[in-house]
C-alpha cells in the first residue's frame, strides 16, 4: 500500500465514529467499498448494543453547576448526597462510600463499580483529560451493561483540572441530575474472505470504531488500514488457508464486535479458525513494535526469530492484549496482537489529539511489510505452526480480564 493511499484513508476517516452511530455505519461502507475496489467482497454484519441518548446532565457542588457529561446507560433521575473521594481502594477507605456520590480516579472499572455500589454509594464522578493542557474536553462514557449487571446508580465525567478544583475547595455536597432515553441499536462488524486451499481460517482484526472526542487515527483506523493492506497483498499472491478479514464495530465499548462475531460462530466454526492476527495501533512516528501473544509460548520465539529474519525491532510476550484478538483467545483460538506503543507524551489514545498528526505512512509501510511477512508465512505454512491449546498462564489470565476472577493484588 502507497503512502500517498495510507495518507487518503486517515483523512477519508477522520471523524468520530462511535459504536452503534450512523458515523461507524459510515465507516463501514467505507471500508466495504475499499474492499470492493481491492477486488474483494466484503459484508457488513450488525449486531445489537445497547444505546442511549442522554436529554439532560447535570452535576452540581455545593450548589455551583460543573460542566460534565452523564454516563450513557446509567438510568435517569436526580441524587444529591455528601461528596467523597476515593483516593484508595482499602477496606476503611471503601467503608466511607456508604451514602455519598464518590469521585474516583481514572476509568470506572468493573471491580471498582462493584467495590463503590457494594459499600454504598449513590452517584460517582470521573473525571478525565489532562490539568497540564488548556482544553476542557470531557469524553462521553458509557456505564457498560456487563460492568453494571442490572445495578445501576447515576454518574457524570468532568474535566481534570475541574476535579482538581473541587477538591482543593473542599466541597461537601454533590447532586446529579440526569434524563435519558436507553435503548438497542445497532453496530457492525465489516467481514470479507479469500478462499485458500482448505477451509482452515486465518482470521485478521482490527477495530475501526473510535472513541466520542476521538478521530481514531492511531486508534484503530492504523490498524484497519493494516488488515486492509494485508488482503490487498493476499488478493495478488497465493495463500493456502482461506483468509477472513473482519473490522470489529464498538471495540471501544468492550470488545463487543469481536465478542458477537465469536459468539455468531459455532464450535465446528470455530474449530477452523487456526490463528487470529490482529492490528490495534501500528504506524505511529514515535514509540516501539510489540507483539503479545495469547497462545502457547512458541510463538514467542517464532515471532522473535522471524522478526530478526526480516530486519524489523519487536518485544514479544505471551499474555493478553486488550483488543479483539482476546475474545478470539478466550474461545480456544490462538491469537496474538501486533501493536507500535508511543509514548504518551508524543501520541495519546481516548481524546481529541489522536488525529493523523500522530502518524507516519511510512512507518506505517515498514509496519505492514513486517506484518505481512509474517502472515505470509502462517497463509502458506503446510500446517499453522501455532499449538491450538491456550496455555493455562494465558487463560488465568483471561478470566482476569474478563473479570471472572479477581486478581490478588
Amino acid at each position: 500500500m502507497t503512502g500517498k493511499k495510507i495518507r487518503q484513508l486517515l483523512r477519508d476517516t477522520a471523524y468520530s465514529r462511535t459504536g452503534g452511530s450512523a458515523e461507524e455505519l459510515k465507516c463501514a461502507e467505507y471500508i466495504k467499498e475499499q474492499c470492493r475496489e481491492l477486488g474483494a467482497e466484503a459484508e457488513i454484519v450488525p449486531f445489537k448494543v445497547d444505546m442511549a441518548e442522554v436529554k439532560k446532565a447535570e452535576l452540581y457542588i455545593d450548589g455551583e453547576k460543573v460542566a460534565c457529561r452523564g454516563y450513557l446507560c446509567c438510568g435517569s433521575g436526580e441524587v444529591e448526597a455528601e461528596l467523597y473521594y476515593l483516593r484508595n481502594t482499602d477496606g476503611y477507605s471503601l467503608a466511607e462510600c456508604r451514602g455519598k456520590i464518590v469521585m474516583i480516579d481514572g476509568y470506572l472499572g468493573y471491580w471498582v463499580y462493584h467495590d463503590i455500589l457494594d459499600n454504598g454509594a449513590v452517584g460517582f464522578i470521573t473525571y478525565d483529560g489532562d490539568a497540564n493542557y488548556s482544553d476542557y474536553d470531557i469524553d462521553r462514557r458509557e456505564l457498560r451493561s456487563y460492568v453494571s449487571q442490572g445495578n445501576k446508580i447515576l454518574g457524570v465525567n468532568i474535566n481534570a483540572k475541574s476535579a482538581i478544583k473541587i477538591i482543593n475547595s473542599r466541597a461537601k455536597t454533590a447532586k446529579i441530575v440526569i434524563e435519558q432515553d436507553e435503548f438497542e441499536g445497532e453496530s457492525r462488524n465489516v467481514v470479507a474472505e479469500l478462499k485458500g486451499e482448505t477451509d482452515e481460517v486465518i482470521a485478521f482484526t482490527a477495530h475501526y470504531d473510535s472513541t466520542f472526542l476521538s478521530q481514531g487515527a492511531y486508534d484503530n483506523m492504523s490498524g484497519s488500514i493494516g488488515i486492509l493492506a494485508a488482503l490487498e497483498y493476499f488478493v495478488k499472491n497465493p495463500h493456502r488457508y482461506t483468509l477472513r478479514f473482519i473490522w470489529c464495530g464498538s471495540e471501544e465499548r468492550g470488545l463487543l464486535g469481536s465478542k458477537a462475531y465469536t459468539a455468531s460462530l459455532s464450535d465446528e466454526e470455530l474449530k477452523k479458525i487456526v490463528l487470529n492476527i490482529n492490528l490495534d495501533m501500528i504506524g505511529c512516528i514515535m514509540g516501539k513494535f510489540i507483539a503479545c501473544c495469547s497462545c502457547e509460548d512458541k510463538m514467542v520465539h517464532y515471532i522473535d526469530y522471524a522478526a530478526k529474519e526480516f530486519g524489523f525491532g519487536i518485544a514479544v510476550e505471551q499474555g493478553v492484549y486488550s483488543s479483539d484478538s482476546t475474545p478470539f483467545a478466550d474461545k480456544g483460538v490462538p491469537s496474538l496482537s501486533f501493536a507500535r506503543l508511543a509514548p504518551h507524551n508524543t501520541a495519546t489514545i481516548h481524546n481529541s489529539y489522536d488525529t493523523a498528526k500522530v502518524m507516519s505512512a511510512e512507518q506505517m509501510q515498514r509496519d505492514i511489510a513486517f506484518i505481512n511477512f509474517f502472515a505470509e508465512r502462517m497463509a502458506n505454512s503446510k500446517r499453522c505452526p501455532v499449538g491450538r491449546e491456550i496455555p493455562e498462564n494465558v487463560r488465568k489470565k483471561l478470566d482476569y480480564y474478563l473479570f471472572r476472577e479477581r486478581e490478588k493484588k
